[in-house]
């Protein structure tokens, strides 16, 4: 793999990282008098429209039969179901809160890894994933006046995306990223439509929130996009560190646009989750650095 490729997928990384939490911030605005499913279904028709024409453009429209695949579609549920979750958080939690808790992903995706293949973990990273945990325990602070009930749907955001993340490498890597992309905004909208009509009272969208969506859309497009051609670039090990910036993305977008700053106690579980991220890096290059020799 070439220096080059490394440091595309690393700005790959940076640029999906910063375009998910401009559309998160985008949704959270439109929430302020909008039902959380119905953002959702905006969003969604926003960014299909914006996928498909290119998708087309660039001759992938034979490759649409692909939709129906058996790992995209497992990939595209796993992410209806992280982002419905995420979505009712967002609406209740600060963005920099809910977003730090969903780092807790990679930690996740080690743990998958080892019920469903039999990858092993070792006893050093079992305690740096336990660390990173309870680094987002810190963040969700349960049991004190700072906890808010909705922090456990940060968990479990976790655990879909952590599953998306499992099933992405089932997936060929001949397959456009493009149709990958299509068939998760695609399933979500589909899906958040059945949840609006079955939970919510809709209202009728003003043109701020068309003119939110659309951005949101637009910037959804291209997170998914970005996340998908970084790990097509470069190995995991080179872009997972970057992963963390979302948390940088997050605080900047709450205190900029929300108002919103983290305690200590949260701060140091941000820290926490960061720091026993980059060990579990760290970790994993030293082993295969020592597995050659």
């Amino acid at each position: 793999m070439s220096a080059s490729n490394n440091l595309r997928g690393i700005a790959s990384t940076i640029v999906a990282t910063g375009a998910f939490v401009a559309n998160d911030s985008c949704m959270k605005l439109a929430m302020a008098d909008a039902p959380p499913f119905q953002v959702l279904i905006m969003r969604g028709l926003a960014a299909c429209c914006w996928c498909l024409p290119i998708l087309l453009a660039q001759g992938h429209g034979r490759e649409l039969k692909l939709l129906l695949n058996r790992w995209i579609m497992a990939r595209s549920f796993s992410e209806v179901f992280a982002i419905l979750c995420f979505a009712l958080a967002l609406k209740n939690m600060p963005i920099a809160d809910i977003t730090a808790i969903t780092q807790i992903t990679p930690f996740l995706v080690l743990i998958g890894v080892r019920m469903i293949w039999g990858d092993q973990i070792g006893p050093l990273r079992l305690v740096l994933i336990a660390a990173g945990i309870g680094g987002a325990l810190l963040v969700a602070q349960p049991g004190t006046s700072a906890a808010s009930p909705y922090a456990v749907l940060g968990f479990l955001t976790s655990a879909g995306a952590a599953g998306r993340d499992i099933f992405t490498r089932k997936i060929d890597p001949a397959i456009p990223a493009l149709v990958v992309t299509f068939s998760t905004l695609l399933t979500v909208m589909v899906v958040a439509v059945l949840c609006s009509l079955l939970f919510e009272t809709q209202i009728m969208p003003t043109g701020r929130h068309a003119g939110l969506m659309a951005i949101a859309g637009f910037f959804l497009m291209c997170g998914h996009l970005f996340i998908f051609l970084a790990f097509r670039l470069a190995p995991a090990k080179v872009v997972a560190p970057f992963f963390f910036s979302f948390m940088i993305w997050a605080l900047v977008s709450g205190f900029v646009l929300f108002n919103n700053v983290p305690n200590g106690l949260a701060v140091a579980g941000m820290l926490v989750i960061v720091l026993a991220g980059l060990m579990v890096i760290l970790l994993d290059g030293r082993r295969q650095r020592v597995q050659p020799a």
